[in-house]
């Protein structure tokens, strides 16, 4: 059984971090369903997909909330978290090898952590959503999982955006906040320093 893994919202500034793997022997029923990135399916699509997916699939999902991350990131790198989630997968799938879609700039580091830390064959490259269906799969649900989790929160708190930082109607719902809740990603650090009227100034991508 070989398994995929890849997230949703590593940019964003609200809303979690969804990591997600699917394993399976059925590779070439993947590619007759036409998964592919989830960035060039529509939101109909994936969720059409992701049934699919999981009635053939296992499939495991870690949820790392914002209020979580901003805890982590006290202590570690966005990639650090993205790979200890990883490491969390790759042992509750138990795969004979896991194709990963790797944030790190050198996948082969990622990936040569990853063997170590599991005992697992890792394979571990950058668009692995876009060349290895399982990867694609694990596209697809992740970000299905993560635009419910966005949708949940738009209900009670209006509507957001997308919730990254490149999103405009996301930049003006932040701006209008007089302080911070729960849902939104950022550094502790950082916070004293924020003016309301340069806050996109603070909301980078972490590296």
């Amino acid at each position: 059984m070989i398994a995929g893994i890849d997230e949703a919202g590593k940019g964003c500034v609200i809303g979690p971090l969804v990591i997600a793997g699917v394993a399976c022997d059925c590779e070439d029923y993947l590619r007759s369903i036409g998964v592919r990135d989830s960035k060039k399916l529509s939101k109909k699509r994936r969720e059409e997909l992701a049934e699919k997916i999981r009635e053939v699939a296992k499939v495991e999902v870690l949820k790392i909330s914002a209020e979580d991350l901003n805890k982590l990131m006290e202590k570690k790198t966005l990639n650090e978290i993205l790979r200890d989630g990883y490491e969390e997968i790759i042992k509750r799938l138990k795969p004979s090898v896991a194709f990963i879609d790797s944030p790190d700039v050198n996948p082969e580091r990622l990936a040569g952590y990853l063997r170590s830390s599991t005992g697992i064959e890792i394979v571990a490259a950058h668009k692995a959503d876009e060349k290895y269906p399982i990867v694609s799969s694990a596209s697809i649900i992740a970000k299905v999982e993560r635009d419910w989790e966005i949708e949940k929160l738009k209900q009670k708190f209006g509507d957001f955006g997308s919730g990254y930082a490149s999103d405009p109607k996301t930049i003006a719902f932040l701006k209008n906040l007089k302080e911070w809740p729960f849902f939104v990603r950022i550094k502790w650090k950082t916070l004293k320093k924020i003016n309301q009227s340069k806050l996109g100034d603070f909301f980078e991508e972490p590296e």
